[in-house]
């Protein structure tokens, strides 16, 4: 599959526009990006606020889920392990990029990137946010940029390389199945029994250590009581 990159100087949100498009019967075909140089109203997990740095990377693309595919929800983990390899390159050793359910690539705990899905019929849009040049304020959330270990990769550049990666992640998960993508994305992610906080749609907090993601990709957290709870929805935090 060839990637096409579409940019355009300013936009509400990436995620959107290709919603739109999706909405009004617009062909967006498997491997289209929507890349803005500026974005006015981007948003992340919670309705967050995750707009403009220049320089940085805030683009979208579109997966047509079919009946044969794994469930429309695991390609937040597919996204995730595109996220990471193509940020990796970037980052001195022994710094890496880690995976935390279920969206976000963190270096040293603090956000470098967040990624969206949005389902629409058959479709599910993916919106990516990454950090190349300056970190954006969010609020109650620490942010960083690739820029703090080096010169900032270009955006093109960089576009190209992570559509190329979102590419062979989204075949192996057609071709193989959930199974090794949650291998490797456990492989890439904060080690079992990292202390975790989840904030539950109740308002009430539940605590426990990672114990690993489920078959189906949800999150095991290991409780004081010696119990395995699986999360499927949650805003997740490094206790």
């Amino acid at each position: 599959m060839s990637s096409v990159i579409e940019t355009i100087v300013e936009t509400g949100s990436t995620s959107d526009d290709l919603a739109a498009r999706l909405h009004g019967s617009t062909a967006v075909p498997e491997g289209h990006w929507l890349i803005a140089d500026r974005q006015t109203a981007g948003r992340g997990r919670l309705g967050r606020n995750w707009n403009d740095g220049s320089g940085n990377f805030m683009g979208s693309t579109a997966v047509r889920v079919t009946a044969g595919d794994p469930p429309a929800p695991t390609l937040a983990l597919v996204a995730g392990l595109a996220v990471q390899a193509a940020v990796s390159p970037y980052i001195s050793p022994p710094t890496l990029a880690l995976l935390k359910w279920p969206n976000d690539v963190l270096v040293n705990g603090i956000k470098l990137a967040g990624i969206l899905l949005e389902r629409l019929g058959d479709s599910v849009v993916v919106g990516i946010g990454v950090n190349l040049a300056q970190a954006p304020s969010v609020p109650e959330r620490e942010t960083m940029a690739l820029s703090r270990f080096g010169p900032a990769p270009d955006r093109d550049s960089f576009a190209e390389a992570l559509a190329g990666r979102f590419a062979e992640e989204l075949l192996r998960w057609r071709s193989y199945g959930l199974a090794p993508v949650i291998h490797r994305w456990q492989a890439a992610a904060h080690p079992e029994g990292t202390p975790l906080s989840i904030s539950q749609a109740d308002g009430s907090l539940l605590s426990g250590t990672f114990a690993g993601l489920a078959e189906d990709g949800a999150l095991r957290l290991a409780l004081a009581d010696g119990t395995t709870r699986s999360i499927h929805a949650g805003e997740v935090q490094l206790a």
